[in-house]
């Protein structure tokens, strides 16, 4: 690799990665590069490989990164409020900044950068034919696009640890910011993946009351970690009757918010609203990718239920979620498992997609092993 290229991992048809030099991207007045120093593997980084290289083109994926910015054009530093040299954390967002809902604080939703729902782009899901092609964090360096929404990362805080800025934002949003968790109420937690474990800590840190998590026999660490980090009761609901049992743990009165972060299939979308209390909050916060069969809309006239899907975070969750890794109150350090070279992308898909190493939660990869 010559001084002027990029190594990147690049995304391919067919469950394929290959690592591909790119020249380094010309740096414009309002753009910018950054230096990654590690990008952590989210639970959508799986589906995504296993469809977006088929149906969009090859990519760089990988949008939980952490860097240095190395290289500012000045209307960007102007307009950013960063320079050469700082730490950061990105948001795989790229809002235009002029909509209803970026002027609402609601930018994860900016039809310009919903890959979901639209055409639009935004970091580690945007096909690599589309210049300057560093668009994911599974590389050397980023390129950073005029749109880029930035958190300043301090330097005491581990390359590791930084890497759960954007999992544990979505912890705040869901269970603090949205789902109002707090003295007095009863959290319910399905599913003790990385985001479960993140709404964990984010209700922990709020003081609610009663945070129970539901799993299975297999996630017994994960339910172990779970306690550990803030969680007054764990089930197995392949061994308990869950409605039961959480009839007697809140007295009858069933769980103020139920957050279902499973994404195994629909039947924790079921169990949710059974548990969720008379006036309660049902989240949806975990992909399905398949129809609820014994969904009945009756259920939520007669309990009362609002049922609120849930997409990613605002600002100020990240912000908090900073505030809370800085904060050295968590055993957060348990939650990064893995560690994955460029060359070992494929195989760290395989794992958090369930088929590679075992135990893993939050797995990370270092471009520069």
């Amino acid at each position: 690799m010559n001084a002027h290229s990029i190594l990147a991992a690049v995304a391919y048809p067919d469950l394929q990665i290959q690592l591909k030099e790119f020249e380094a991207p010309l740096i414009t007045e309002s753009t910018g590069l950054l230096k990654v120093e590690k990008t952590g593997i989210c639970g959508s980084d799986w589906p995504y490989f296993k469809t977006y290289p088929s149906s969009k083109g090859p990519m760089i994926l990988g949008h939980e990164t952490v860097g240095t910015i190395t290289d500012i054009g000045a209307e960007a530093f102007s307009r950013w409020g960063v320079k050469e040299g700082d730490r950061v954390a990105l948001e795989e967002y790229l809002p235009c900044g002029h909509c209803h809902y970026c002027r609402t604080g609601d930018f994860r939703l900016c039809d310009e950068t919903d890959t979901l729902l639209g055409n639009g782009i935004r970091y580690g899901s945007t096909p690599a034919f589309l210049e300057p092609s560093l668009w994911g964090g599974y590389a050397q360096y980023q390129f950073l696009h005029a749109k880029t929404v930035f958190h300043k990362v301090p330097r005491s805080i581990s390359s590791d640890l930084a890497t759960l800025a954007l999992p544990l934002g979505n912890g705040v949003e869901w269970a603090v910011l949205q789902g109002g968790a707090t003295l007095g109420k009863c959290i319910v937690i399905q599913g003790p993946g990385q985001q479960g474990l993140a709404c964990v800590v984010a209700a922990k840190q709020a003081g609610a009351s009663l945070i129970i998590v539901t799993g299975l026999q297999r996630d017994a660490h994960r339910l172990a970690l779970a306690k550990e980090l803030g969680a007054h009761h764990t089930l197995c609901v392949d061994e308990v009757d869950l409605l039961e049992s959480i009839a007697d743990l809140t007295g009858g009165f069933l769980a103020d918010v139920v957050i279902d972060c499973a994404s195994g299939g629909a039947d924790t979308i079921v169990s949710a609203i059974q548990i969720a209390r008379k006036g309660g909050l049902v989240m949806l916060c975990g992909r399905k990718g398949v129809p609820v069969e014994q969904f009945h809309s009756d259920q939520l006239f007669r309990k009362h239920l609002t049922l609120r899907g849930m997409r990613g975070h605002s600002y100020q969750a990240v912000e908090m979620a900073l505030e809370i890794i800085a904060s050295e109150e968590f055993a957060l350090e348990k939650l990064c498992t893995h560690h994955f070279g460029l060359g070992e992308l494929k195989e760290a898909l395989f794992t958090v997609g369930g088929q590679g190493q075992a135990g893993a939660i939050h797995c990370v990869v270092d471009p520069w092993l």
